[in-house]
């Protein structure tokens, strides 16, 4: 049995068009007025291995993948490498049908090509099936696919016998396969003719009695669809970023490809280089010469990084880079999320840590936090850092139009006019004394190459006001604390207005329990936190997006008002509860943990059943998923 949402699943081969597909159907279903998210999982390989993508709509907003689906759309994996008994990695040209069913909701439904799996072969399918009552629609869609176009168009042809099974108008589909191949020849004709007969097949030949319908929705305006790379990359645009230089790994691509493909048009350039500590110290050199630079990486590429991120720190030079996690170490799991990354990121290279980090916890939260460190990096000259991960790179939710009404920004920060240079003091020689002691927030104004009046010297070394390497006891005490005044004084300026706080809170403002998270698990926490106040608990949440500075205050208030808190994170060894002990001095013994790092993000319910079990019976069992809880201090 179903409720009002459609989960909706996608399966195949890694190769055979799973990603694009779902792209399509997930627009296609936003506008027809629902609200949608998207959860993607792909093997480590250019092609074949078992893939899916996830769509789940609804009339009211989603913010996070559901607990299991309600139907399943398997196409089978037509890269499959070694179908024979035995094989290492087993009959994979079953996989997108039999690696599926244990998520599978109860009266669900199987839609599978029947060209390409063979049934038979999923072990205990058809007792399975029985014990579900699941509703299985064997098609052959690739023989559909073959007499009007090409095989791979089967994909065409399982969107159009969905449609058809949940009640779903074509028009939409239509339109966007229009938008997409439309300047393809020989392309958008024989996909709109497999579509057509598809639908039709369905209403003319087959008795549809199940309940997973398409609900009905509407959008009071124009609704547009990105992921967390779309919201970094946007961002990134809106505030005047115009270079960017990288070397591809997963999932920082995402962000990389979206800005080589955009930045062209507004005068910008991207670079790819041979590794990544070229791709930082280019984007470095470029923020020196006067333009809005941004690099990243994910895992090992971005460890690379550490000391091109030291020498912005020491010399001052404001950049924006991007971790995208995924699960390690080393290459780990380079396709799936974790949160594992977090203690690299703050204290990654040699001295102590002058920087800006922030994760976001949605898409629309990382284009707004991207423009925020685009601006506190120029305007403190410190790099700043948009730490996101798998997830949130690749999961796609719809937000208004409207949300990207805003004002570009191309100012360059804190920047001297040559006027202003005139002013400052100058040695001997001529250059002026950009490292002074003693400026109000620790930030000297810099200047750049061409400005009259403006030559400084820059190194990696501690340095003098002028910029001269310096061992001085007292000029070194001098300058790092001038350097770490500035962190200080962007967390004042983050807390001079609460309006604008990037921490994000859910449930009553007073409440017996509190959840904590951080970055993309917020979207689980919410829904979760709705479900365990709805159930007769008293449960408020936040989601910490400010990492370095940490918000003290604000976490602070928020668990002095809690009995309890649950910490709920992607990684093995609670590094953010960690953070928050260190940062607090106090609250080990109200904070728990519930873990998760199996390479697949938090679903809702393993949320609710960790704060049950660990809050409301006191860790007394074990929880029933690849979750783990470990107890607060003391216990």
């Amino acid at each position: 049995m179903t409720d009002n949402e459609l989960i909706w699943r996608i399966a195949g081969g890694s190769g055979d068009g799973i990603d694009s597909t779902s792209q399509n159907f997930a627009k296609a279903l936003m506008r027809s007025g629902l609200h949608v998210f998207t959860h993607r999982h792909y093997p480590s390989r250019i092609r074949g291995g078992h893939t899916y993508v996830e769509i789940r709509a609804k009339p009211e907003e989603v913010t996070s993948r559901g607990d299991g689906y309600n139907f399943l759309l398997a196409l089978g994996d037509s890269f499959a490498r070694n179908p024979k008994e035995g094989a290492v990695y087993g009959n994979e040209e079953i996989k997108p049908l039999s690696e599926n069913l244990d998520d599978l909701r109860e009266g669900g439904i199987i839609l599978y090509d029947s060209g390409l799996v063979d049934a038979s072969e999923v072990p205990d399918f058809e007792e399975r099936v029985e014990e579900n009552d699941w509703h299985v629609f064997d098609i052959d869609l690739r023989s559909m696919a073959r007499e009007h176009g090409r095989e791979v168009m089967r994909n065409t042809a399982g969107v159009g016998v969905t449609a058809a099974l949940i009640g779903m108008d074509t028009e939409p589909i239509e339109d966007l396969m229009e938008e997409a191949m439309g300047s393809r020849e020989g392309i958008l004709e024989p996909n709109l003719t497999i579509l057509h007969e598809a639908y039709e097949m369905i209403e003319e030949e087959y008795d549809v009695d199940h309940d997973v319908k398409l609900p009905e929705g509407d959008h009071e305006e124009t609704q547009v669809l990105i992921s967390g790379s779309n919201g970094v990359a946007y961002g990134a645009l809106d505030e005047g970023c115009r270079f960017i230089a990288g070397y591809p790994m997963t999932p920082w691509t995402d962000v990389f490809t979206i800005m080589s493909q955009h930045l062209p048009d507004v005068g910008g350039i991207s670079e790819q280089v041979e590794d990544e500590i070229a791709a930082a110290c280019l984007a470095l050199g470029a923020s020196h010469a006067g333009v809005k630079s941004m690099s990243g990486s994910s895992g090992g590429g971005f460890a690379l990084m550490g000391e091109p991120l030291g020498l912005a720190e020491m010399s001052e030079t404001p950049v924006v880079l991007i971790e995208a996690m995924r699960a390690g170490p080393s290459t780990g799991l380079p396709t799936k999320p974790e949160q594992a990354d977090l203690e690299s990121v703050l204290y990654s290279s040699q001295g102590d840590s002058c920087r800006v980090v922030f994760a976001p916890g949605t898409p629309a939260e990382a284009y707004d936090q991207t423009r925020r460190a685009f601006e506190l990096a120029y305007d403190y000259h410190v790099p700043a850092i948009v730490i996101i991960d798998q997830k949130l790179s690749g999961e796609n939710q719809n937000v208004p139009e409207s949300f990207f009404d805003r004002e570009p920004n191309a100012d360059p920060g804190a920047v001297l006019t040559e006027e202003e240079l005139a002013e400052m003091p100058h040695d001997e020689a001529g250059k002026f004394k950009r490292f002074q002691y003693d400026p109000e927030n620790g930030v000297n104004p810099r200047s750049v190459p061409g400005q009259k009046g403006g030559r400084f010297l820059v190194t990696g070394n501690e340095h003098s006001p002028y910029g001269h390497i310096e061992e001085d006891p007292d000029n070194r005490v001098f300058q790092m604390d001038r350097r770490m005044r500035k962190i200080e004084s962007i967390r004042e300026e983050l807390d001079s207005d609460p309006e604008s706080s990037h921490q994000t809170y859910f449930g009553p403002d007073e409440a017996e329990y509190g959840i904590v998270t951080w970055g993309s698990s917020q979207g689980a926490v919410r829904e979760a936190t709705a479900r365990l106040n709805d159930d007769g608990h008293s449960v408020r949440a936040i989601c910490v997006s400010d990492l370095m500075p940490f918000p003290e205050t604000e976490l602070t208030e928020f668990l002095e008002g809690v009995d309890e808190a649950l910490v709920v994170e992607m990684n093995a060894s609670a590094q953010f509860r960690g953070l928050a002990q260190k940062e607090l001095g106090r609250f080990g013994e109200k904070m728990n943990s519930l873990l998760k790092y199996d390479g697949n993000p938090f679903e809702p319910a393993e949320v609710v059943e960790g704060f049950e079990l660990q809050i409301v019976e006191d860790g007394t069992e074990t929880p029933a998923a690849n979750t783990r809880l470990e107890p607060a201090a003391g216990d």
